[in-house]
C-alpha cells in the first residue's frame, strides 16, 4: 500500500521533471529563434537579441530535472545491473543480492541528499546568485534533495522486499 502511493508520487515527480524538460525546450527554441531573427535583421541594420540570462535558467532547470528522474528509474528498476554472475545463482539468492544492492542504493541516496543539503544551506547563507539574471541558487537544490530523499524510500522499500523482485 506504501509502496503504491509512493509509485503514484514518484510518477508525478518524473512528470514535474519532465516539465522543467520542456520549459528548456520552449526557452532554448526561443532563444535559437531570437538568434535567426537577429540574422535576418542585421543586413538590414536591426538587431535581435536572445534572451538575457538564457544559460543561467538552462543550467538551474537542468539541475532540477535530471535528478527528478532518479526515484522512477528505482521504482521501475531502470538502473544498469550486470547479472553475468548471478543469472544462474537461485532465484532467492538473486532476490537478496537486488536486496542488498537497493539498500546500498537508498544509503548513497541518502548520503547525496544530505550533502545537498549541507550545499543548499551553504548556497544561501552566502547569498549565491547566478551570475547573469542574479536569481538565488538554493531554491534550485530543492528538487534535488526531495528527488534524493525520494530515491532513498523506494530504494528502502525495495531493500525490505517490497515492490516484487523485477515488477515495480
Amino acid at each position: 500500500m506504501v509502496y503504491a502511493h509512493l509509485g503514484r508520487l514518484v510518477n508525478a515527480w518524473a512528470v514535474g521533471g519532465g516539465l522543467f524538460i520542456l520549459a528548456i525546450v520552449f526557452v532554448t527554441t526561443a532563444n535559437v529563434s531570437l538568434f535567426a531573427l537577429d540574422r535576418v535583421a542585421r543586413p538590414f541594420g536591426g538587431t535581435v537579441s536572445g534572451l538575457p540570462g538564457y544559460e543561467d535558467f538552462v543550467s538551474l532547470a537542468v539541475s532540477c530535472a535530471a535528478l527528478m528522474f532518479f526515484p522512477l528509474c528505482q521504482l521501475r528498476r531502470g538502473h544498469v545491473a550486470v547479472d553475468v554472475f548471478t543469472e544462474k545463482l537461485p532465484k532467492h539468492l538473486q532476490c537478496g543480492l537486488d536486496q542488498l544492492w537497493s539498500a546500498a542504493a537508498s544509503l548513497l541516496a541518502l548520503f547525496l541528499g544530505y550533502w545537498m543539503l549541507l550545499g543548499m544551506l551553504e548556497s544561501r547563507n552566502d547569498g549565491a546568485l547566478s551570475p547573469v539574471i542574479g536569481w538565488p541558487l538554493w531554491p534550485f537544490y530543492l528538487p534535488g534533495i526531495v528527488s534524493l530523499l525520494l530515491w532513498c524510500l523506494v530504494a528502502a522499500l525495495q531493500a525490505m522486499g517490497k515492490g516484487a523482485h523485477g515488477n515495480p
